[in-house]
């Protein structure tokens, strides 16, 4: 949440102090710098997005960003960790061995619904893959950039209804 808040210069260890009410010993004594704590919450995100992902499928996450109370903070988080994926070759580097369990979760999800006969099969399932990997990071940059969001679920619908084999018609 504090770097949700103030981003991840703006998290100064006061700050981190306050906002987890442990010491600056109690929190270095579990992470060996600013950056692992980020790294670590980061990390935790994701493997709370791979669990829904796995049960639920990524247009959940999507929904469920739109419909939690929480979700600017989520948001804020998000956006921190792009911008450090854009501006940081280290810290990509360390975030990449981290990152793809949401892609793997995305697409094993896939691969069931395909098994199923519920996913379309004229598609490479990678290439839905990224679609909705897509289509996620342009909701979150929607979200951020403070546009109306009350109006989504219908999109949400459809990016659905795109991935989802034809009902009664062609595969």
């Amino acid at each position: 949440m504090c770097f949700a808040r103030y981003g991840y210069e703006g998290a100064t260890v006061r700050r981190l102090e306050e906002g987890t009410g442990l010491s600056r010993g109690a929190i270095f004594h579990h992470f060996r710098d600013k950056e692992s704590l980020f790294l670590a919450l980061a990390e935790d995100d994701a493997l709370r997005m791979a669990d829904v992902v796995a049960k639920e499928g990524l247009v959940q996450v999507m929904r469920d960003l739109l419909a939690t109370q929480d979700g600017a903070d989520w948001l804020g988080s998000r956006l921190e960790l792009s911008r450090r994926l854009r501006t940081d070759p280290e810290f990509r580097e360390r975030w990449a061995e981290r990152s793809r369990n949401l892609t793997l979760a995305t697409r094993a999800r896939l691969l069931r619904q395909r098994e199923a006969g519920n996913l379309r099969d004229d598609v490479d399932v990678d290439v839905l893959t990224a679609y909705l990997e897509l289509v996620l990071e342009g909701l979150v940059s929607h979200l951020a950039m403070g546009l109306p969001a009350d109006d989504l679920e219908p999109v949400l619908d459809l990016v659905e209804a795109s991935v989802r084999r034809a009902v009664g018609g062609p595969s």
